[in-house]
């Protein structure tokens, strides 16, 4: 079957031009060809689902009553943006989406014109959009909207009320529309979502005002008064037992609850509101999943999906049984837990992400749910720390970026016993830039008191966070990769690590590879293919970032010439920066070279794809090493 019978509608339409002069039935019929066009491409090749169904109403009426992309629309979450890609000249490169070279999955100023704020991390749609319509003023074009869509859990963020806090100050002309799912990425701990699901509910509200209006409609002009007295009486009432009396006290004029998935009533008040001036709040009630049964039965599983049957809703599996690195952290922790209940652990809306949903089911007590707040969550455990709980804050690397100042400011100046547990440390693969965890060595580094581990496989993981949680003396942290572990022997039981201490695991004579976590099996790897060649490498697991093992690194000094440092982390400041700043205090005279990720942000694609570009695989090794041993000492090797 071609597109054009498959999805009659939706193959008319390349851009927002071309949905202006369709009609409500038209729109509809677009709606439902959206829907199954991203199930039928999603299914294929994976990627954000849930959040991207339950906003395609939202989308077409945007684009139907807006002037895109004159008019502003800022996309927070930007994962619920995929219907948005497909209406604006991107329905074709969605069938590549998260690809090597393809689009993103997140919002790109230099992928379209319609794509006015880059979005990867939440709840920066409000502030991003305050600042564009306070630039349109500045620039005198008053005829230009400015509208910011913040949903799937971004409210749980505390910035957003700081954005409309200031919005309410400045009274500019802007229009949020909240997509309340009620879902951030898993249930939302957000408690005024519970307004928002019992309004919608209420049987006397809805009884009184049906009453209301029927009784008024059969009477003449007193009828059209008493409906007066009864709307101000009904915003009373909406004032109690809605979120519009927060909202209306942070300056905004609030609209709704609102069925966001009634096309024509969102048509109906977005062409009401787009004319009034300052900051206006509509909110839209919609389901995560909308239109896939699967995904509306279970829409945080279905926040986004590896290729699936779409018939049956079932994961297409792909070669390989090992566990995934999350899997092996979330039970370790059960243990743990289960033998010291004075831990526990802390998400940011990303238990099954972080593998604290296996806490969640079995040690519900210790588990504790932020919502999308790191800078929260990092200064709660702060606050659990002083009365002598021992918190694991479990968070992908990239978003533990956003509580860098309270890990400063609130746990290690204080040496408080935290301990950070950062998945998807290095290149996370598909996501891109905004979730590639590659600075976390060094913006932790840099930290004084913190300790900072990275192990070499699973057994070394669930040591190195029993240690963690044995350590008393301050901050510390450990990383490690998205994806599956290297299938060694898992013991049962911990052993604790002796603080900033490395191992040897290949004797050599001609170079020392100093390797640190996810780059210690790729060293060993190249090591094998080197020593064919005639080049034997001594290969260092090296553990610990912070503090390194200076005992080791007078070893290597006093032995090999030529040392390479590896890490799957941006080289400045990483490990290697404090390898060579060690070794220019001790005056050692050594040749360096430091192999990781450039210093430059690195586009999406597969980890294997990525690590294969950037040299850093096992391949990519050998060749670095081979170029690096034939080099006279006074030659220059480039990063």
């Amino acid at each position: 079957m071609s597109d054009t019978q498959k999805y009659p509608v939706l193959s008319k339409v390349n851009y927002p031009s071309d949905i202006k002069q369709m009609s409500i039935t038209e729109l509809k019929e677009l709606c439902k060809d959206l829907r199954e066009y991203l199930v039928d491409t999603i299914s294929e090749i994976g990627g954000h689902f849930g959040g991207g169904l339950g906003a395609v109403e939202l989308t077409v009426a945007i684009h139907k009553v807006f002037n895109t992309p004159h008019d502003l629309v800022v996309w927070d979450t930007g994962h619920q943006a995929y219907p948005h890609k497909i209406l604006t000249g991107r329905k074709e490169a969605l069938k590549k989406i998260r690809k090597l070279n393809g689009i993103s999955g997140f919002l790109k100023r230099n992928e379209s014109e319609y794509d006015a704020f880059g979005a990867g991390h939440a709840t920066t749609s409000i502030s991003a959009a305050l600042g564009m319509a306070v630039a349109r003023d500045l620039n005198n074009e008053p005829n230009r909207k400015v509208i910011a869509v913040i949903g799937d859990g971004a409210m749980t963020g505390g910035m957003a009320y700081e954005a409309m806090n200031n919005s309410g100050i400045l009274k500019s002309d802007l229009i949020v529309v909240l997509n309340d799912n009620r879902m951030s990425i898993a249930p939302n701990v957000w408690q005024i979502s519970n307004y928002f699901t019992e309004m919608i509910a209420h049987p006397e509200y809805n009884k009184f005002k049906g009453q209301i209006w029927d009784l008024t409609g059969k009477l003449d002009h007193f009828g059209d008064r008493l409906r007066r007295i009864a709307s101000r009486l009904e915003s009373g009432i909406k004032a109690v037992v809605t979120p519009g009396m927060l909202f209306e006290a942070l300056g905004f004029r609030y609209f709704g609850p609102v069925n966001g998935h009634n096309l024509y009533q969102l048509l109906k008040i977005f062409e009401h509101v787009k004319g009034l001036k300052g900051p206006i709040l509509i909110h839209a009630v919609t389901e995560k999943g909308k239109g896939y049964k699967p995904a509306e039965d279970h829409s945080q599983q279905w926040h986004a999906s590896t290729p699936f049957d779409k018939l049956t809703g079932k994961l297409i599996k792909k070669g390989g049984s090992l566990p995934s690195y999350t899997k092996i952290f979330g039970e370790a922790l059960i243990e743990i837990v289960k033998s010291n209940p004075k831990v526990v652990g802390i998400t940011g809306a990303m238990p099954d992400g972080t593998g604290l949903d296996y806490l969640q089911e079995h040690c519900p007590k210790n588990y504790f749910d932020v919502g999308i707040a790191e800078e929260h969550g990092v200064t709660f455990a702060a606050g659990l720390a002083t009365q002598g709980i021992i918190p694991v804050v479990a968070v992908y690397s990239t978003f533990l970026q956003r509580g860098f100042d309270q890990i400063i400011h609130d746990i290690a100046l204080q040496k408080l016993h935290v301990v950070f547990v950062m998945d998807r440390a290095g290149l996370v693969g598909a996501d891109g830039p905004t979730h590639h965890g590659v600075f976390d060595l060094s913006y932790l580094r840099m930290i004084p008191g913190m300790v900072i581990m990275a192990p070499k496989d699973e057994a070394e993981l669930r040591n190195m966070l029993y240690t963690a949680v044995e350590y008393k003396q301050g901050p510390i942290a450990l990383r490690y990769p998205r994806g599956s572990a290297l299938g060694v022997e898992v013991k049962e039981g911990f052993t604790a690590l002796e603080i900033g201490k490395a191992e040897k695991l290949i004797e050599g004579d001609d170079v020392a590879l100093l390797a640190l976590g996810s780059m210690v099996n790729y060293s060993v790897k190249a090591a094998a293919t080197l020593r064919e060649q005639g080049i034997n490498c001594e290969v260092i697991n090296m553990r610990f970032a912070k503090p390194l093992d200076t005992d080791m690194l007078d070893y290597v000094a006093s032995k090999f010439s030529k040392i390479i440092t590896l890490e799957e982390n941006n080289l400045p400041g990483g490990f290697g920066s404090g390898v060579a700043e060690y070794f220019i205090s001790k005056n050692y005279k050594n040749d360096l070279s430091f192999i990781g990720i450039p210093d430059k942000f690195v586009e999406h694609g597969t980890q294997e794809e990525l690590h294969h570009l950037l040299g850093i695989d096992p391949a990519g090794i050998v060749e670095r090493v081979t170029a690096f041993t034939r080099l006279n000492k006074n030659h220059e090797v480039p990063l």
